[in-house]
This record gives structure tokens, sequence and C-alpha cells, in this order.
């Protein structure tokens, strides 16, 4: 079995993503202030090589690291 390529908490920020919250909704619930929301995204984005968060969703989906 292939380890993830997201950490727990990028997981956790993409799967809040995917159900159309903000990236404040995402700092309160997760209790993380918006710049570490924010640098979470980026590290994704950079991860897997996208240049937008619609495009970071979609290359998720494919690699079944997100489910909607």
């Amino acid at each position: 079995m292939k380890s993830s390529i997201l950490t727990n908490r990028e997981k956790e920020v993409f799967e809040l993503l995917v159900m159309n919250k903000s990236t404040k909704e995402i700092a309160n619930f997760l209790d993380i202030s918006e710049k570490t929301v924010r640098n979470h995204v980026s590290n994704v984005m950079q991860k897997l090589g996208v240049k937008g968060r619609a495009q970071a969703v979609v290359e998720l989906l494919k690699l079944g690291e997100l489910s909607i």
C-alpha cells in the first residue's frame, strides 16, 4: 500500500476546501491561522506541481487522496 503524499493536516485542509469552506472558516475550524492554511495549500500545490487550488483538488481526486 502506498503512503499518502499529503500530511494529515494537508488532507484535512483540502477535505474542507472540497466542502467549499473559506480559508478563514478552515482556520477557525482547525484552530490554526489563516496563514498556516495558505501555507498548507501552497505546499500541496508545490508537491503536485499545479498552479491553483482547483487544479490541486482535481489531481488529489485522480490520485485517490481525496474523495467527494
